[in-house]
Order: structure tokens, then C-alpha cells, then sequence
């Protein structure tokens, strides 16, 4: 139950209302739950009765610490499936909001939010991209947003089934004051969370491990693996990263490790020459997102409509204008990949072109 003050006392359980039972909802919800938290998943209507009947089902064999060889069933004993806010609400009050969605759905979340701004307990945002936190203040005030981010790559094989593919952890903003509370929650969620000073540095961080060949994998309809082999292809990434950086370096924001992820080695190995740099960044962009097709390529295939570029990549573009900083390449791949998003182009325009996409910064 919350207290008065929203805090959260050492080891006390919470009560935790999830937006989105997808990869990350799904495996930061369902740890907690599992750890003795109560949770209230807010999904698309179209999902809730396959939710509601199965539970999630976690595959967490891969962390040692969990000692089994068996997935783990979170039924409706510690977590409920709702498809409206008015249905959520009947379940609280609540300690915290986990917002684990992808940017493309945070405006139309948040829609759903303002009409009970004054009810939300602190938000703590998992999403991709720098402004999604920004954008939730904007409805329920600074003081209640929460910055995180999560490092841990988590496959989905169907509607709240998922696997654990590589541990790492969960990054989390200090500054407000249900913070200390939620990291013992957390680590005793065995979510293996860290804490971070400065917000901005941990989100671009993460901003620079997720430019690693996603829009160029989707534009190209090639595996991460195929376009780092290719060495004008190479020279783009790097060259990507490298704008991200100036960018960062124009704000002031650092580099900083996050939880199992070297990003400051990433940010060093742009600077070295590109035969040394490349089994390295090669190795950075499997590893960081397990064995899956970058996310823009799964987005685009689906034929959604919908892409996270613009709150990645674009992002970058914008800081850039803003700060004076040139940013060629991920204007390029912004604008490329949104125009197939868009059916502007057709999908197969660059699929396996390297050299037409490349032509494309003449």
C-alpha cells in the first residue's frame, strides 16, 4: 500500500500500475511481482484477454541467482490486465508508475493520463530516447518523473511471454525522493539496478549504444552483422557516433558506463582507426540487443506505421541544430527511414544497396 508520502519503506512490497506488458513491462513487472509486488499492467484491449488467461510467463533461466531450470507463471494472484485507465485506478492507490513503452506511444499514453494527473504516484520511464521523461512532466509535474533506463536485453516470443537473453540491469536517475526506497525494491527484484547523478548523461548514454546499426539494419534489410561487415557501411556507423558524441560534448553531458555496458570504451573506440575500432563496435551492436533484428527493422517489417527513429536518431539531429553541431548522417538515416515508414518510397528501395543508400550523403 502507499503511504501518505509516497515512500517506500526498506523491503516494504509495492503496489505498481505497468503501462505496456511488452518486453520491458513485462520483464521489470514481472520481476517484481515475483519478489512480492502487486501489479496492475494498462494494455491494448486487443491483448488483455490472451493476458488475462495465460499470465506472463518469464523465462529467467538464464540468471543464475533465480536457481531453475523452469519459467516463472505471474498469474492473476499478483498481477491484473486492464484496458482503461478507470479499470487501473479501481486497483490503487499506487506506489509508482512504470512507464515501459515505446516513444512512438507516449503521447497517446499520456492522453490517457491527464484527465488523472493529480492521482499519479512517481513515474519511473524505462522508454528509449531523451524527451520522453520531459514530455511526462509536462502532465504530472518534474518532481514526480523518475529517469531510467534498462540495459538488459529481453526477448518477447508472444503477448507477456518472455525471455531473459542477457543480464545486465536497470539504470535510475537520483533526485526524487522515492528513489532509495525503489532500489532495494528493485535489487531485491534481483533487476540488478545502479543508480546514476546525472539523468542526462545516463539517457544519452543509452541513446548512443541504441544508434548502432538499427535505422541502417531496417533501411537496408540487412543484420547488424551484415551492415558492419561492409566498409563504407562501417564508416557510417562510426561516423554516426561520432555526431552523437559532438553533440553530447556541445551540452556538456559525459559519457558514463552503464549497468554491464561499457559505453565510455564505445565512445573511445570511434576515435581509434577503423580496423582497430571494428571488433569491437562489431560486438557492442550483437551483444547489446541479443540475437534479435535491431528494434527500427522489426518496427518497419511489422508494417506498424510507427518507428522510434525520430525520438532517437532525430533527437540527435535536433540537439545538433540547436547547438550548432553538424549531424549529416543522422539526418540522412532519420529522413531515409521515415520516408519507408511513411510508404513515401517503397520498402524495397535500398533493401541489400549499400552503395544507393550511401549515395544518398553526396
Amino acid at each position: 500500500m502507499a503511504t501518505p508520502d509516497t515512500a517506500i519503506h526498506i523491503n516494504a512490497r509495492m503496489k505498481v500500475l505497468v503501462f505496456g506488458a511488452g518486453a520491458i513491462g513485462a520483464y521489470v513487472g514481472g520481476s517484481l511481482a515475483l519478489a512480492g509486488s502487486q501489479l496492475v499492467f494498462l494494455e491494448r484491449a486487443s491483448r488483455i484477454t490472451e493476458l488475462r488467461e495465460r499470465g506472463l510467463r518469464l523465462d529467467l533461466t538464464l540468471d543464475e541467482r533465480r536457481k531453475t531450470k523452469d519459467a516463472f507463471r505471474v498469474d492473476s494472484s499478483s498481477a491484473v490486465f486492464v484496458a482503461s485507465m478507470e479499470d487501473a485506478l479501481r486497483y490503487g492507490p499506487f506506489d509508482l508508475v512504470l512507464f515501459a513503452l515505446k516513444s512512438y506511444d507516449t503521447s497517446a499514453a499520456l492522453e490517457t493520463i491527464k484527465p488523472y494527473a493529480d492521482k499519479m504516484p512517481p513515474i519511473l520511464c524505462l522508454s528509449n530516447g531523451i524527451s520522453n521523461e520531459q514530455t511526462i512532466a509536462e502532465v504530472v509535474g518534474k518532481e514526480k518523473v523518475i529517469y531510467g533506463t534498462v540495459t538488459t536485453a529481453v526477448g518477447k516470443r508472444g503477448p507477456g511471454d518472455i525471455v531473459l537473453e542477457r543480464l545486465r540491469g536497470v539504470g535510475i536517475a537520483k533526485g526524487q525522493p522515492l528513489v532509495p526506497g525503489l532500489l532495494v525494491a528493485f535489487e531485491n527484484a534481483l533487476l540488478n539496478p545502479r543508480l546514476f547523478d546525472d539523468a542526462a548523461s545516463m539517457k544519452w548514454s543509452k541513446l548512443l549504444t541504441n544508434l548502432i546499426a538499427n535505422p541502417t539494419s531496417a533501411i537496408l534489410d540487412m543484420t547488424a552483422a551484415e551492415v558492419l561487415s561492409n566498409r563504407k557501411l562501417y564508416q557510417l556507423e562510426v561516423e554516426m557516433l561520432r555526431e552523437c558524441l559532438a553533440v553530447m560534448k556541445a551540452q556538456g553531458i559525459e559519457v558514463v558506463d552503464l549497468p554491464g555496458t561499457p559505453v565510455r570504451a564505445l565512445a573511445f573506440a570511434t576515435k581509434l582507426p577503423l580496423w582497430l575500432s571494428k571488433p569491437f563496435l562489431s560486438r557492442a551492436a550483437g551483444a547489446g540487443r541479443g540475437n534479435k533484428m535491431p528494434s527500427f527493422h522489426i518496427d518497419l517489417r511489422s508494417g506498424r506505421g510507427k518507428s522510434e527513429v525520430d525520438y532517437l536518431h532525430g533527437e540527435v539531429v535536433r540537439a545538433g541544430v540547436q547547438f550548432n553541431v553538424s549531424t549529416p548522417v543522422n539526418k540522412m538515416l532519420t529522413e531515409t527511414l521515415l520516408a519507408l515508414v511513411r510508404k513515401e518510397i517503397p520498402l524495397d528501395e535500398f533493401a541489400k544497396k549499400p552503395e544507393k543508400l550511401s549515395s544518398r550523403l553526396s
